[in-house]
């Protein structure tokens, strides 16, 4: 009998993870289509990219407004999940801030146009902010730290005011397709090199 209940736990916990796995490719797909095409992009594309029937998107998010958080608090932990694993893995704490500043455009790419989606719920756009701030603040602070306890740039540099900066510099990203957010953050990653 006991043998039957493990069965059915074990069960049940690799169709939480089936659930999980899904809904995150769910939402990278959302996500890449957003940056492409905007959050008023037809859900039909979204399910095409996803593997998945329009209806199971609709299970998940039935508001395009729920799909647009999701998808954003998807990305903040993406983006919270790497500083750290870039710190491991890159050749250096410079290197390791260059990739992550570079997923963080991506993320500020994809997330136009959330403001006007939730522009009626102040206080719910208010609270995501909070998130991405207390999430994502302390992960920039870690990267700057390492590389300037490494002497790669210069230790006088806020993330708040990196993470400002970049986030100003992606705005023309949106009405200009000849706008390269990405080049003019590099120029600004390359300006955080101390002084020779």
């Amino acid at each position: 009998m006991n043998g039957g209940n493990e069965g059915a736990a074990r069960t049940g916990r690799s169709k939480r993870a089936d659930a999980r796995r899904n809904e995150g490719t769910l939402l990278d797909a959302a996500a890449a289509i957003f940056v492409t095409s905007g959050v008023e992009a037809p859900v039909r594309d979204i399910a095409a990219r996803a593997g998945v029937g329009m209806g199971t998107i609709y299970r998940h998010f039935p508001t395009r407004a729920d799909l647009i958080i999701a998808v954003y608090r998807h990305q903040v932990e993406a983006c919270a999940e790497a500083g750290p694993a870039l710190l491991e893995s890159s050749a250096s704490p410079h290197a390791a801030l260059g990739r992550w500043i570079d997923l963080f455009v991506d993320f500020l790419v994809t997330k136009h146009g959330l403001a006007a989606v939730l522009q009626a719920d102040n206080a719910g756009f208010e609270t995501l902010h909070t998130y991405f701030l207390d999430r994502l603040v302390p992960v920039c602070t870690r990267l700057l730290d390492a590389a300037a306890a490494a002497g790669e740039i210069r230790s006088d540099v806020a993330a708040y005011d990196l993470m400002r900066g970049v986030g100003n510099l992606c705005i023309g990203a949106e009405s200009d397709p000849r706008y390269d957010a990405r080049r003019l953050v590099g120029f600004l990653v390359a300006g955080l090199r101390p002084p020779r």
